[in-house]
């Protein structure tokens, strides 16, 4: 693959990440300019991940039966078009809606890279995602830089128009595809999402990634109000990010390494265990009075390594089990994992008043839902190795 080519997979994985994580330091001053409370702006997190939920699935299966060029080419100008709306939003029910349809939007380059991946370079898959994973977790560091540094200098509302820009570019990009880079499939949708229902492998690789993912979200929901309440101002917030953003990259690095020595089951099995010790910390951490976010910060970034080795694993060992499908597979590996995610997130953004002990209640769910997750597979699936 060449370069080119893996940046803008890399360009096109990262998107919904960065859709996520820009506006996050910017919460207090949509308050501000809203007229409301914490509750209805960390709703507009959840609304997207709804938004998300919904469509995955649906760019999924467009894209297995329409193709991938022209699919992902119309999920890029709804995301475009409803962040240029974004910007002139003023109105709590406008930032909701409109972060629904961007959303709905940002799903197609969410389904249709991990598609590409599996369509084109199933033979060197794993390593493929043991290389993208690890660079999307720049956009938790990143992306809130970006955003603390448009706040301060033109307000909340360039975050959207960055945002857009990004979204034209990408655009712009996916209509220079050749033709031959499509390929139409006609398929039976209800047998190809019954096949995948019904596989134990997938269902639980694909539970353990939601329940992962759905940690990380608890904790991407209630941070940035559990930082204004211990007294952390907005760039402070957005610097908050790095730390688990090297720790889910030296996770991935490291991951990618351990599979290719040890085999994914072993790698899987340990990591497991790590997120285990991880998630039990951060959640007695955040049961207990806070000088500083750091007692929860460290053992979150202990989470973070675990879910950035993790992350290739799973993905790889669900999709694997949909060749004969890779769109509509991926689209409902990641709206199952998103539907977990919003439930998650939708539980801290609702007591955001309490997020500090919310947080940590909803990081424990997660863990035994990846529990579940890892049963089911472990007793349905035999080792991947020749996928590494």
């Amino acid at each position: 693959m060449s370069k080119l080519k893996l940046f803008y997979l890399i360009a096109l994985s990262m998107l919904g990440f960065v859709a996520t994580d820009m506006y996050l330091p910017a919460f207090k001053a949509m308050e501000n300019d809203f007229v409301t409370g914490p509750e209805p702006i960390a709703l507009s997190l959840t609304v997207f991940l709804v938004g998300m939920a919904v469509g995955q699935l649906l760019w999924g299966l467009a894209s297995d039966r329409f193709g991938l060029r022209n699919t992902l080419a119309v999920g890029l100008f709804i995301f475009a078009l409803a962040s240029l709306g974004l910007v002139w939003s003023g109105q709590i029910w406008q930032l909701l809606v409109l972060r629904f349809i961007q959303a709905v939007g940002v799903c197609a380059p969410a389904v249709i890279w991990q598609a590409m991946v599996i369509k084109r370079h199933s033979s060197n898959s794993q390593r493929l995602f043991a290389t993208i994973m690890p660079l999307v977790a720049l956009s938790p560091a990143l992306a809130p830089q970006v955003g603390v540094l448009l706040l301060d200098s033109f307000g909340w509302q360039s975050i959207f128009v960055l945002l857009t820009l990004i979204g034209v570019i990408l655009l712009l990009a996916t209509l220079q595809l050749d033709k031959d880079n499509v390929t139409v499939q006609s398929s039976n949708i209800s047998a190809d999402i019954k096949s995948l229902i019904s596989s134990k492998v997938y269902m639980g690789n694909v539970t353990m990634f939601a329940m992962a993912s759905a940690a990380f979200f608890a904790y991407l929901t209630g941070m940035p109000e559990i930082m204004a309440q211990l007294g952390y101002n907005a760039k402070d917030i957005g610097l908050s990010f790095i730390p688990q953003t090297i720790a889910f990259m030296v996770g991935g690095m490291a991951g990618k390494h351990a599979v290719s020595r040890f085999g994914d089951n072993k790698v899987l099995c340990a990591l497991v265990l790590l997120f285990s010790v991880s998630a039990i910390s951060t959640f007695i951490t955040c049961q207990v009075s806070l000088a500083s976010i750091w007692p929860i910060l460290l053992p979150f970034c202990l989470l973070a390594v675990a879910n950035g080795a993790l992350y290739p694993i799973v993905v790889n060992r669900a999709l694997a089990t949909a060749k004969h499908c890779p769109a509509t597979g991926a689209g409902l590996q990641n709206s199952l994992q998103i539907c977990v995610s919003s439930i998650s997130s939708a539980l801290v953004a609702a007591y955001a008043s309490q997020a500090q002990t919310i947080t940590g209640i909803a990081i424990l769910i997660c863990l035994l839902g990846l529990w579940m997750g890892y049963i089911m597979s472990k007793k349905a699936s035999t080792p991947l190795s020749e996928h590494v």
